[in-house]
């Protein structure tokens, strides 16, 4: 993460759109190594080749394999003129864990929570209905062959138009198609009718008590002021009093290296999310990675629930839930306390309870 958070600092800085592109490239692409960059080097010092990774970036590689930082990154960043974004940017930074690490997490029998065999489904994700670019069918079709019980379908709400958020109508319609695959559905995996509701700045939602009252999951989060210093803990607790909230969905709204997100009194938070009874979300998908372990180890403290979800927008990106799993491993989060892995009756029987 050292390697990638330098090739973004890389692009910053970079005048021409086609080399802030080859960078962030390349970032991305070391973010996504199955294996540590360490272990990619040869032995006559030089770097075993990697997809999207050319000389200039190999060169701040080895350097860092050297040095642990990188002389050519620190002269080019300090006489460039956004050299104080470069700065604010490594911020926003903090507690991202990059692929290999997520393998090595999941993989070490030294840390307790939840393990993946324990994870029995998903319950954040976007189709063609909204932003997403899978449709129900291959949802229930890609949630079978992974060996799930479930997985929830939790489109954008209507006040978020950037997203092609859906309509009340839209909704209906979305929801019998729902009905329609379960009943088509193999036995022992059921398609779960959600919403991504979007958290106004008063902390309302979106959508009334009576749209609530529609959907197996209601996931409430914020998609606006993220990038203000104010403090919104009020917006925080107003959302986690609305009735039939089940999720606060990536409650930061962070981004990797774009903003930092909601600053709240967390621990203020995660005491009136485990007294309300609604999950907090860790957030697997790369960019976002919220929750992250850190600030998760509070909401335990605080006896917090948890969804682990892949926000998934795609097929391939189902496999994003195991960043999830991997930050409540590395937060301990009992895996008894992560909603994803009860077994469908249990987990029904309290989305029911929450609704009503």
């Amino acid at each position: 993460m050292v390697v990638a958070g330098l090739l973004s600092d890389l692009a910053v800085i970079q005048d021409s759109k086609q080399r802030q592109f080859g960078y962030k490239q390349a970032a991305s692409a070391i973010r996504w190594l199955d294996e540590p960059v360490e272990a990619l080097r040869l032995p006559d010092g030089s770097l075993r080749r990697i997809p999207r990774i050319g000389p200039a970036s190999t060169r701040v590689i080895l350097e860092v394999l050297d040095t642990g930082s990188s002389p050519t990154v620190d002269k080019a960043v300090a006489l460039s003129p956004r050299a104080a974004d470069v700065t604010k940017r490594r911020q926003w930074r903090s507690h991202f864990l990059s692929r290999a690490r997520v393998r090595a997490v999941l993989e070490d029998p030294s840390l307790g929570g939840p393990l993946w065999t324990d994870y029995h489904g998903d319950l954040q994700m976007h189709s063609t209905w909204s932003d997403g670019s899978q449709s129900l069918e291959e949802i229930v079709e890609t949630g079978v062959a992974r060996g799930y019980a479930f997985a929830a379908v939790t489109d954008h709400s209507g006040g978020l138009a950037i997203a092609n958020g859906l309509s009340p109508e839209r909704f209906a319609r979305q929801r019998a198609e729902i009905a329609a695959l379960n009943q088509r559905a193999p036995a022992g995996f059921r398609l779960l009718k959600g919403v991504e509701a979007n958290i106004l700045a008063d902390g309302q939602l979106d959508i009334d008590a009576e749209a609530i009252r529609q959907f197996d999951v209601v996931v409430a989060a914020p998609h606006s002021r993220l990038r203000v210093a104010d403090d919104q803990t009020a917006r925080m607790m107003a959302v986690l009093g609305t009735p039939g909230v089940h999720i606060l969905g990536h409650p930061r709204g962070r981004m990797y290296g774009s903003r930092p997100g909601i600053t709240a009194d967390w621990t203020t938070v995660f005491a009136e999310a485990a007294a309300r009874g609604v999950a907090v979300e860790i957030d697997g998908d790369p960019s976002r990675q919220d929750l992250d372990y850190v600030l998760a180890r509070q909401a335990v403290e605080a006896g917090c629930l948890f969804a682990l979800d892949s926000d998934a927008h795609g097929v391939r990106e189902w496999s994003y839930a195991e960043t999830a799993v991997a930050h409540a491993r590395m937060a301990g989060v009992p895996a008894d306390r992560v909603i994803n892995c009860w077994p469908l009756a249990r987990l029904a029987e309290w989305l029911s309870e929450r609704a009503a």
